[in-house]
């Protein structure tokens, strides 16, 4: 039998997607299987959106331009002055989902063997990224204590080598719902102009901020304009996570050149999602506004219910949907199996992403898991429950 790549070999599996089939073993068991470990919104997509292909009269369903519609792009360019980023439609790119721009900045700017540094923990599929493009991700570990705040400079400065390209930051934070402060983010633009690095930013959350704290941009940052690729989605703003659109968006435009070689290679992004995405441009301000408020209430209560849950601890995420709780076990891997595999609690189980899958080090982040609030008030109730239920009774069978 022919030999699998040594690519495909060191590719992690997904933490956020890799116990799906426990899942699927509890709900052919005929349990409740509250979800917890994946980013998908249960908020009701923009009927403006769902009425585009609703209503679509098109007699062919072609390729799309290899960087995205020309009409979306210049009504991105709209949405992005809200935020006063100063973006024309030549400086995006679509793409397929938020993924393939973190993907295409990778093959387009790193080398087999180059090295990106990371503050973790971070979002899982970062590591799938980096390996498909032969490049190596070190971590920076950040601390629960202080809510996941960026570590001390130094700590990157220490991991730059002849090898380091680049800087990858979330912000708002997937998993920590951490949001930098401007100060972290001017230290952090010192640090890629003084050795000329890439800052890659993935900026998917910005509509989701619980706090007065200014959002800045990585495209706020003056004199780094050449350095910066930004990653953005649809996917979590207007919970149209299945569309897969995305944009890579950048002011290099020796970068862009070499970025649509893989767009025009994988020939074009959806078309439906595209049809879709320009269409969401229109949303109400009230669907945001509602979106948001039940965000916090969501991140209020689930993370106020588990720091009463005996032993385990949250921070308060500032942005995005997710948090990062210390649970009282050793091994978080085993523990989320076996809520899926041997736990129930009134027919109901819980399905969460264990920490050891956002670091590069896997023995890293065993006593944490990644929780999304994605979930109706009702539904989080439950699930909290569940998770209390399940603490009390692994611990007894742990201690004997």
């Amino acid at each position: 039998m022919p030999k699998i790549s040594t690519r495909g070999t060191v590719m992690p599996a997904s933490p956020i997607r890799k116990l799906v089939p426990l899942s699927d073993s509890a709900k052919a068991r005929g349990l409740k299987v509250y979800h917890l470990n994946i980013g998908q919104p249960d908020i009701a997509t923009p009927k403006v959106g769902l009425n585009a292909i609703r209503y679509l009269d098109r007699k062919i369903l072609e390729y799309s331009p290899s960087d995205g519609f020309c009409s979306y792009r210049k009504k991105l360019t709209a949405y992005y002055s809200k935020f006063k980023m100063n973006i024309n439609a030549d400086d995006i790119i679509i793409t397929t989902g938020g993924s393939e721009a973190v993907l295409f900045a990778f093959m387009a700017c790193l080398d087999p063997g180059d090295e990106i540094i990371v503050p973790e923990p971070a979002y899982a599929n970062y590591m799938a990224f980096a390996i498909s493009a032969g490049a190596l991700i070190r971590g920076v570990a950040s601390t629960i204590e202080n809510g996941f705040a960026l570590p001390p400079i130094e700590k990157f400065e220490a991991l730059i080598n002849e090898k380091t390209k680049g800087i990858l930051i979330c912000n708002p934070n997937n998993p920590t719902g951490y949001l930098y402060s401007r100060t972290e983010m001017n230290k952090i633009r010192d640090l890629v102009k003084k050795y000329d690095l890439y800052l890659f930013s993935d900026e998917v959350y910005r509509e989701f901020i619980y706090t007065s704290s200014p959002y800045i941009s990585a495209l706020h940052l003056v004199g780094i304009e050449e350095n910066v690729v930004l990653i953005d989605s649809v996917s979590k703003r207007y919970s149209e996570c299945g569309i897969r659109v995305g944009m890579l968006i950048t002011k290099n435009k020796e970068l862009r050149k070499t970025v649509m070689k893989f767009c025009q290679a994988r020939l074009s992004p959806p078309l439906f999602g595209q049809i879709i995405a320009e269409a969401t441009l229109e949303v109400p301000e009230e669907y945001m506004r509602d979106v948001y408020d039940e965000y916090l209430e969501r991140r209020n209560f689930t993370v106020d219910t588990l720091n009463r849950i005996p032993g385990v601890y949250s921070p308060i995420p500032m942005g995005a949907f997710y948090t990062i709780a210390r649970l009282p076990v050793d091994d978080t891997d085993k523990f989320c199996a076996w809520c899926l595999s041997d736990f129930e609690y009134e027919g109901q189980t819980i399905f969460i992403a264990p920490g050891s899958g956002f670091y590069a080090d896997p023995t890293a982040g065993k006593n944490a898991v990644r929780i999304a609030y994605v979930l109706k008030k009702e539904e989080l109730q439950n699930a909290m429950l569940v998770l209390e239920k399940a603490l009390e009774e692994y611990n007894k069978i742990m201690n004997g």
